[in-house]
Parts: C-alpha cells; structure tokens; sequence
C-alpha cells in the first residue's frame, strides 16, 4: 500500500484505540495520550517503508527488488523496529514520557497501538499482489493477497472522513473534506474511478459522516470504517479466487497441453468485479513457459470488460478468450535458458529471488506484472553486455517460480 493509505488506516485505528480505553484523570494527560496514541499508530504503520531509504543507495533494480518489502517486512524484524520507535518515543517526547511513568492504561494503549500499526503495515501490504514474505528466515516464501489495488480509495473514505471531521479547526476540517472530494472526483475523471464506484464511496462517506456527527464522542464511526474495510477486502479476496478460476477454466481451454501455475491479480480501484491479471503456463514437454496478460470481470453479464474504468484496460489486450476475458498477445519464454541463466548468472539469480512473472531472455528480463506501468517496467534487469558490480548480499527469499527453476535452484 502507499504510506498515505498507511497513514489513514493507522490514525483511525489509533483513534479508535484511544476512544476505546478508560480515560486519564484530567485533560492534560488525555490529550498527550490522545497525541501518542495516534502518533504511535501511524509511526508503526510507515515504519517498515524505511526500506526505501536503503533501496535508493543501492544499484538498481535488484536493490529495490531485493530490499523494498524486504527485512523490514517480516515479524522477526518487527521487533528491533518497534523497540526503536519507543526508544524514539520516549527520548523526544517529554510530556509522552512523563505519562507513560505514571500510567497503566497509557503504557498498555501504546503497547496496543504498536502492534496494531506493525500488523496493520504487513497485513494491507500482502493485500496486493507485489507480495511480502513475513515468516522469514523460518519460511522465506512469498505470500500474495491479490486481492486489493496498491492505492485504495475505500480505505481513504472510510477513515479519512471521520478523521476529518475529527479536526477541531472547522475551516481545516472543511478542507481536509474537500481535499478528499476532489481527490475522488479526480480519480473517476481521469477514468481511474467509475461512476457507481464513485457512488457508492459518496455512500459509504456519508453513512460514516452522518454517524460522526450525530454521535460526536462515540467509537462507532470509527468501528464502521473497519467494519466496512475489512468487508471490501473479504469480498475484493472471493472475487479474486472467482476470477482467478474463471481465468484457468478459459486457459485450459486454449492449450490442454499447458499447466497454469500461477494468476497474479490486480484489483481495480473500489470495483470488485474488475481485475487486470498475468498468468503463467509451463509446458515441461515442449521446455517451454508462456505469459499471458490481460483483464476480465467476474459478472460480464452485469458489467462487460469495456466498461470497466479506462485508465487500467490494456491496450494490447484484443483477444476474446472467454465471456469477460480479453488478453494480450502471449509472450513465450524457453525453460531450459530460463534454467541455464539461473545457475550461471548470479544477478538472474538474485533477480528471480523477487520475480512472480519472469519474461527472460538473453538481452533482459522483466517481471510481467508491471509491464503497463505509466513509468516503464521498474524491474526491467539488462543481461546481454551490461556492467554490472559482482553479486554480494543477496536475501535468500525463496524463488517464486521455483516450480519453473527445478533443479537450477537446488
């Protein structure tokens, strides 16, 4: 997720934790704890994005590919990141410092609101379908939520509007609304939003608006928000799996032959029933793999592909495969190069530690899921004649096509 969807999420549910605990003996220790409570949230649930400042001092774009998502993104380093933020805590906020020696409710608030952030960054990271590999050293697997898109404006409304209208200033808290509005109203104009989703978001604002105000001091609005959030994300996760067999079902179709290993999904924006995916085939008797991207909708009846918002279809995806199913033409990939550059390349190697969707050949290898990205291919790795510095502290996550790999990875 991006950090300022992690803002939102860790100040609400810091709001929520502050609302829900006993309040402190006077104002002055309920608003310091209100402080730190909402500021330890939030802190906890950037914190693993430091990665980012390490990623940018390194070679690209095994240093990103490799260290984004990485160390920081597990539960075992969890650890020394949370003991630095109460270090942090502590050292720089002497008011915090003082409340948290004479209070049991504060020292356990800040407890809460630490884990809750660390888990609340982890678990809307695995939401997509970049992936994170929490369990490691003791499990170095990927894991993939594929389920909700990496800037989410359900998450933005539904805590953003009570947040909002928790703001004492009244012209602040009309422009943070406003802000918010026009944020929406941007998205469905540049086609990243449609209509009914912007609709419905309008709703869900409301309904989380109207109990805020009429029910000023109450944790429900705030209950409401996850309430809401964690039912988008169950239903965003039963779509994914339906498309997800949807897709194969129509593969198999085309080529009996081939083995569908993996579908990478990719919600769109607020709308469940549209997903851009990439799927990888092997066939080990032909010694080939194939990738195919493309979009589809769970309930073509109801909304056929072409309507789905328009900043996400993919140009090159014309090919009718099935009822709510257009693809792109394949891209073929030789399993025995693929093999060969694995055990004999070290940065390959080191680059299928991150890859889900390797397009390789012998000038360049790219990860197929981010092939339509405005930018260009981030993970775009230059094989043929490139300098490269020799390979050396490489995070020993496990190969994600490890099924494609073999023995080129034991």
């Amino acid at each position: 997720m991006d950090n300022l969807t992690h803002s939102f999420v860790g100040l609400g549910v810091g709001e929520l934790l502050q609302r829900s605990l006993p309040a402190e003996p006077d104002d002055a220790r309920q608003r310091t704890r209100h402080r730190l409570l909402l500021t330890a949230c939030a802190a906890a649930s950037n914190f693993p994005d430091l990665d980012l400042f390490l990623t940018k001092l390194l070679p690209a774009p095994l240093g990103y590919l490799l260290h984004h998502r990485g160390h920081t993104h597990t539960l075992l380093y969890a650890l020394p990141q949370a003991l630095l933020l109460l270090a942090l805590l502590w050292a720089l906020w002497p008011n915090a410092r003082r409340l948290l020696r004479d209070s049991t409710t504060a020292r356990l608030g800040l407890g809460i609101a630490i884990v809750l952030g660390f888990g609340l960054h982890l678990s809307m990271d695995f939401l997509n379908s970049y992936g994170i590999h929490p369990f490691y050293p003791f499990d170095p697997r990927w894991f993939y939520g594929d389920a909700v898109f990496i800037v989410e404006p359900v998450f933005w409304v539904a805590f953003g509007v009570p947040l909002a209208l928790a703001i004492p200033h009244r012209p602040s808290r009309m422009l943070a609304l406003a802000a918010l509005m026009l944020f929406m109203l941007g998205a469905a104009w540049r086609g990243y939003l449609d209509w009914p989703s912007l609709l419905m978001l309008a709703l869900v604002g409301g309904a989380i608006g109207a109990l805020r105000v009429t029910r000023r001091h109450s944790r429900r609005p705030l209950a409401l928000a996850v309430a809401i959030s964690l039912g988008f994300v169950v239903v965003q996760g039963a779509a994914s799996s339906a498309g997800r067999q949807q897709l194969t079902t129509a593969l198999h179709a085309i080529d009996p032959a081939a083995t569908v290993l993996d579908v990478a999904m990719t919600g769109y924006p607020s709308q469940p029933l549209c997903w851009s995916f990439v799927s990888i085939e092997s066939n080990e008797g032909a010694g080939s793999y194939r990738l195919r991207r493309g979009m589809l909708s769970v309930a073509p009846g109801w909304l056929p592909v072409a309507a789905c918002p328009a900043a996400f279809r993919d140009a090159d995806a014309n090919e009718a495969a099935a009822t709510g199913i257009v693809l792109a033409p394949p891209w073929q990939g030789d399993l025995a190069m693929l093999r060969e550059l694995s055990r004999n390349d070290c940065h390959v190697d080191a680059w299928l530690r991150f890859a889900r969707m390797p397009a390789v050949t012998r000038e360049a290898a790219s990860d197929l899921r981010y092939a339509a990205t405005p930018a260009g291919n981030f993970t775009t790795l230059p094989i043929a004649g490139a300098a490269r510095e020799p390979c050396a502290d490489v995070p020993r996550w496990a190969y994600p096509r490890a099924d494609l790999l073999g023995a080129a990875v034991r």
